[in-house]
């Protein structure tokens, strides 16, 4: 026995023959490191590829193209000769995209929950926040890239139909332009993504877009052309109605910018920051 040890006094019940020092007792314990977070890019590619595992998801991203060649056929076949622009292209192609990105983001959140597989995941990623940060950037990546490729199908349309009618080929379309574009559908796709998280389910967060989309327009529509103070409000607190005015051209000055921060405050981040919070902390079954 070394010098810096002493004996102790044995439990009544030790085994005989055993001593213990309190360099034994004072020993610290091993534990096991704490493994390392799952990186945020591997957690992106996880949900990248969720999107493509169920066949309605696959059906979607397809269609995303499917309905950018569809549309650039229509505006050949049925356009006038002075239609055939890439205007009149980025047109027909930017409002069928205002419908099938705000379902593809809905469907990323709320398959957790229809499909069962959420306990599996928040199980693996017990920090839900970062999940859904991953599932938010990856519906914001397949908005970009859905819309660049519409637009490149948009081009190769206007090019085709300029040539079928044998006019010349007009660009109409500047970058500014394009950029509103994108900027309406993918705050189109936000919405969708806000909603899912606070309804949790496929059905009822399609319908509520539905409504937020085509139903509400037309209740805050009728109610601008009876009431004047509303007219004059509603860029203030109807978000579509801001929205649908990025088709056409970026807001002018800060009272535009402002007008779609607030209507955005009330019908995107509010719903978002709801749902977030019942996310968190919700029993996951």
């Amino acid at each position: 026995m070394s010098s810096n040890e002493t004996l102790v006094k044995p439990e009544p019940n030790a085994p005989k023959g055993i001593q213990m020092t309190t360099a034994t007792v004072g020993a610290p314990r091993r534990t096991a490191a704490a493994p390392a977070p799952i990186p945020f890019a591997r957690l992106a590619k996880v949900e990248l590829r969720k999107m493509f595992d169920t066949r309605s998801g696959l059906w979607l991203m397809i269609s995303i193209a499917a309905v950018a060649v569809i549309a650039s056929i229509a505006v050949i076949a049925f356009a006038p000769d002075s239609a055939i622009t890439f205007q009149s292209f980025a047109a027909a192609i930017g409002f069928p995209m205002a419908i099938v990105l705000p379902i593809i983001a809905i469907m990323s959140v709320t398959s957790e929950y229809s499909q069962r597989s959420g306990l599996t995941t928040f199980t693996l990623v017990p920090q839900r926040g970062r999940v859904i940060g991953a599932k938010a950037a990856i519906s914001l990546l397949v908005a970009i890239v859905s819309m660049v490729v519409a637009g490149v199908v948009g081009a190769l349309g206007n090019l085709l139909g300029a040539a079928i009618a044998g006019v010349d080929t007009v660009w109409n379309v500047s970058v500014a332009q394009f950029t509103g574009i994108v900027l309406a559908n993918v705050l189109g796709m936000a919405v969708g993504f806000a909603y899912a998280i606070l309804i949790r389910n496929t059905p009822g967060a399609v319908v509520a877009y539905f409504v937020y989309a085509l139903a509400l327009p037309t209740v805050t529509g009728l109610l601008a052309g009876l009431q004047d103070w509303f007219n004059t409000a509603r860029p203030w607190v109807d978000f579509n109605y801001t929205v649908t005015g990025l088709f056409d051209k970026l807001p002018d000055g800060g009272q535009g910018w402002a007008q779609l921060a607030t209507s955005g405050a009330i019908w995107l981040l509010l719903p978002a920051a709801i749902g977030l919070r019942q996310v968190l902390r919700s029993e996951v079954k």
